[in-house]
């Protein structure tokens, strides 16, 4: 369409020849508005974040080779925001000819309404303009889809209302994709397509036309297919039928964010917190990347099916979760002002359970705990990010053993550690105070000091973070024993734990590792 066209004066085909449209195919409109934006250094895919240098430039080349697209990934890679973001690609409005099932070109008709209706007014035909926005058609492949649902079928009221036969053309009615003809179309999830039904995309695909009920219709249909599968499903024998693949020109691989830094750009970009939340509470990088942690451990877990995937949003929702629990927290106690702890991080469970699949392991050990196991795994990981390895100290305390040298210890948890075995305890409850929390905090000896080594510049309140953060540190470490119980978080010595315990046996160099 040319630019200068003016859509509000061209309402005929007679109108629209003297503006001298020229008709393009929905795939050279896309390409040619790709390679516009490629040339302006404008980033045609917006908000995706991750694959500027794998995905993107793949779904590029496929555009400008008129390819149909079968994005294979697991879920929450973007696939579908992907498709439909092509719309941005699209010509602003084209022009279709007035009452138009099917969007048919006024230049190059294909239904019998489109043709009839043109040898009876001609250049006098009424036309309407199209936004790209009503240029996309999606369908979830489910297994009760039907050809008549894409393709189309007979209707035997229009028949008898028209009183026509079902020999009539114009008994037609269309399925979702010819209606999205000169347009974007999407099947999310194919291999859930029965293969019958797959069958009947053979020749949409191929030759661009379709089949209803035996017509020799042949109806040249203008569509960009793009398809989304698992790649679990894809490889199952039968799940998506060999010559329907063959007919999808590219074949384009998504993948999970590959960094923390992206992770992070995606839940900020993607997450629903309100700007009174915002004002409320405050929460620190450090618990962010915890929280991203969480789903780079469930990806690697053992209790974790990997086939089905672990969606970026389980990180979203966690996100919100975490920032909702320290803000019901303000509210019981009236306070303006709070920051996500780290005991927040247990609001966040029922996010993580809700988003992963497990394997039979995973089933016995119980959501719950695979979900705990996971935030605890992500603590582990993030602590030696802030603070010195736990277990370089026991590596070293373990040589000097051996070797029979009587070293002075360089253990940075020396006093925390020995303030536990002494007999004290701390407990932090989940709905507490950030002001008790504080003070409950610094009772631990050695605690503010080694958070003040490392950290000078930190103020008060995220000292005390850090300082939890410390102690939840040192617990996946197993250098103190944490107990979530009844609204709290008990933090106690770990041999008294083990003591405690009864029933478990531990060698003694496992006793002497802690001492």
């Amino acid at each position: 369409m040319k630019k200068n066209l003016d859509i509000k004066k061209v309402i005929t085909l007679g109108d629209l020849k003297k503006a001298g449209y020229q008709p393009k195919s929905v795939k050279e409109e896309i390409r040619q508005n790709l390679i516009a934006s490629i040339q302006n250094k404008e980033n045609a895919f917006e908000g995706i974040l991750g694959y500027e240098d794998t995905v993107i430039p793949d779904v590029e080349r496929a555009i400008l080779s008129k390819h149909n697209i079968l994005f294979l990934g697991l879920r929450g890679q973007a696939k579908t925001r992907m498709a439909r973001q092509m719309v941005d690609l699209l010509d602003e409005y084209i022009p279709v000819i007035a009452g138009s099932e099917v969007n048919d070109d006024p230049l190059k008709p294909l239904s019998r309404y489109a043709v009839d209706l043109i040898a009876e007014h001609g250049d006098n035909t009424p036309i309407h303009w199209v936004h790209k926005s009503e240029r996309y058609g999606e369908k979830l492949a489910t297994p009760d889809v039907s050809v008549s649902d894409l393709i189309g079928d007979i209707d035997p009221i229009k028949a008898a209302n028209l009183k026509l036969s079902f020999a009539d053309e114009k008994v037609i009615h269309y399925g979702i994709i010819p209606r999205s003809n000169r347009g974007i179309f999407v099947i999310n999830e194919l291999p859930d397509l029965q293969a019958r039904i797959q069958v009947s995309l053979f020749n949409i695909l191929q030759e661009g036309d379709i089949q209803i009920r035996g017509f020799k219709l042949r109806m040249p249909l203008d569509i960009l297919f793009v398809f989304t599968a698992n790649p679990e499903d894809y490889t199952n024998r039968g799940s998506i039928v060999t010559p329907l693949k063959d007919r999808i020109e590219s074949q384009i691989l998504t993948h999970y964010p590959k960094s923390i830094e992206t992770s992070l750009a995606i839940t900020e970009q993607e997450a629903n917190i309100s700007a009174e939340q915002k004002e409320r509470v405050l929460i620190s990088d450090m618990v962010k990347r915890i929280i991203e942690q969480v789903s780079f451990e469930a990806r690697t877990n053992e209790f974790v099916d990997k086939k089905s995937g672990v969606s970026a949003r389980l990180t979203i929702a966690a996100f919100e979760s975490a920032v909702s629990s320290a803000e019901r927290r303000a509210i019981i106690h009236n306070e303006k002002h709070t920051q996500v702890w780290i005991s927040d991080l247990s609001g966040i469970i029922p996010a993580i359970t809700g988003k992963i699949e497990l394997v039979y392991e995973g089933e016995q050990e119980g959501p719950y705990e695979v979900a705990l196991n996971l935030l605890n795994k992500a603590i582990r990981t993030q602590f030696v990010e802030y603070f010195p390895n736990p277990e370089d100290s026991k590596k070293q305390k373990k040589s000097n053993k051996k070797s029979g040298e009587e070293k002075p210890s360089d253990n940075p948890y020396a006093l925390i550690t020995k303030w536990f075995d002494a007999g004290n305890h701390l407990d932090l409850l989940l709905d507490m105070k950030d002001a008790d929390k504080m003070v409950a905090l610094y009772k631990v000896d050695g605690l503010f000091g080694i958070v003040k080594k490392y950290f000078p510049q930190a103020d008060e309140k995220q000292a005390a973070l850090l300082m939890e953060f410390v102690l939840h540190g040192l617990s996946t470490f197993s250098l103190i024993s944490k107990k979530m119980i009844d609204g709290k978080i008990e933090f106690k010595d770990l041999m008294g734990s083990m003591m405690n315990l009864g029933s478990m046996n531990f060698e003694e160099d496992d006793f002497n590792d802690y001492a």
